[in-house]
């Protein structure tokens, strides 16, 4: 039996438009489909395809964006295709007719496409445009200037699959222990009455009865969003969540922090600096629990379903046990792999490197504008650093012996200064754009 809920026919974000290179192609996974982001030239949007030239399958991602066309062109024998897939030109075809006659059958498979949010959105399936055109984006009201909001973006990469991450964002109680210091404070830790106020195939709405008024929206298959109001409802706060299913035991995370107040200090810390310390400490501080959580449960449902493998005596997890019934009901508590030929095995193995789990740079470093452009900065600033110390060092020594006390201290305190700089870099600052391990016991 057909499961009720078509993950291909929903959109997805893939990215946020900011973190995206218009000069040159982009490769991303999607349930399991291969695709390549690109700008076109003349076009003030960028197109998603699938990431296979229909020559000889080739990977589009590798190719570039010719500098006369503004066409993409594969790498491997130089077709170009035009925003909407069409092959405009071909290197080796005897005449122009070849292309010209054969143009349907030359396309490279183009998806529909919005961007919208600061994010660009994407429907995965190529046969179905028309329903895509009348489908909504789930957009969040929280992202809108003119309601007074702020908001930065965040995107990495997991080591688990989508209905883990969903289970992880739906669950607040976990936030006191293993964001302890980060965002939360297990002394703190206090009962979470959740209430489950609609649950229908396309939306699941909860409410947390606490002095703070808190909702939690699940729009499937990607959108979970927590809104927060105080102080009378005059200020507002809420983190938007896009959980994306990537391929089996990976999924990718686009999250949202809005508010309506405190915007000075918002637009004064630097978009990188929150990543790195905040936004992908509360990342780190759930990877390995969840990858090894996803390991167990998968070990057990040979023999039984999370329902008895999982104990949830609590209202705290009652959001939770929704959206698992949820993905039983309408997807047959899977993922639809088998429909991009994934075979996906019983068990997977616990992986424990540390570094490869918890690798900062890949899973988010390489994806984000931001952080790339701030790590180029403080690798110039090192380099900038050592090479006036070497010089202070040496010029000093040739100074003659009556400036050796006026000028040459001087320049040996500035010169010790700046390699006490070029510490701070190498040693803590840098390293926190490839990895930092998270060890709860420290905390």
């Amino acid at each position: 039996m057909k499961p009720e809920f078509n993950f291909f026919q929903h959109w997805y974000p893939l990215s946020p438009v900011e973190d995206l290179d218009p000069k040159q192609p982009t490769s991303v996974t999607l349930l399991g489909l291969r695709l390549v982001i690109w700008k076109p030239k003349s076009s003030e949007t960028f197109q998603v395809f699938l990431d296979r030239c229909p020559h000889r399958l080739a990977p589009l991602s590798q190719g570039r964006i010719d500098d006369e066309t503004g066409s993409l062109m594969c790498s491997y024998h130089g077709w170009q295709f035009d925003r909407q897939g069409i092959c405009t030109h071909i290197p080796q075809a005897e005449n122009p007719e070849l292309v010209s006659n054969n143009q349907k059958n030359l396309c490279a498979a183009a998806l529909p496409v919005r961007q919208q949010q600061d994010l660009l959105w994407v429907w995965p399936d190529a046969k179905s445009s028309e329903q895509a055109a009348n489908t909504p984006l789930p957009l969040s009201p929280q992202i809108d200037a003119t309601k007074g909001f702020v908001w930065s973006s965040f995107v990495r990469d997991l080591e688990y699959d989508w209905q883990t991450l969903v289970e992880n964002v739906a669950d607040p109680s976990h936030v006191p222990f293993s964001h302890h210091g980060v965002q939360g404070d297990r002394k703190q830790a206090r009962p979470i009455p959740i209430k489950i106020v609609q649950s229908t195939p396309n939306l699941i709405e909860a409410t947390i009865g606490t002095d703070v008024q808190r909702t939690i929206t699940f729009e499937p298959p990607c959108r979970l969003e927590y809104a927060f109001s105080f102080n009378d409802g005059s200020k507002l706060f809420g983190l938007i969540t896009y959980c994306i299913p990537v391929s089996p035991g990976k999924s990718r995370i686009i999250a949202y922090s809005t508010r309506n107040f405190g915007k000075t200090l918002h637009h004064l810390t630097p978009r990188w600096w929150d990543h790195l310390s905040n936004r992908n400490l509360v990342i780190d501080g759930d990877m390995v629990l969840l990858q090894q959580q996803e390991y167990f449960l998968q070990q057990t449902q040979s023999t039984e379903s999370w329902k008895t493998a999982y104990q949830l005596p609590t209202s705290a997890d009652r959001l939770v046990i929704e959206f698992r019934n949820w993905f039983d009901r309408y997807c047959h508590g899977q993922l639809p792999w088998s429909e991009v030929r994934i075979n996906v095995p019983p068990t997977r193995n616990i992986n424990s490197d540390r570094e490869q789990i918890l690798d900062r740079y890949k899973q988010h470093t390489q994806h984000c504008r931001s952080c790339r452009e701030a790590l180029l900065i403080v690798q110039r600033l090192q380099a900038v650093l050592l090479i006036y110390f070497a010089i202070t060092v040496c010029a000093v020594a040739l100074l003659p012996d009556r400036l050796q006390l006026t000028l040459g201290l001087p320049l040996i305190v500035t010169a010790l200064l700046g390699l006490g700089a070029y510490a701070w870099l190498r040693f803590w600052l840098r390293p926190r754009f490839y990895f930092v391990d998270y060890i709860h016991a420290d905390r």
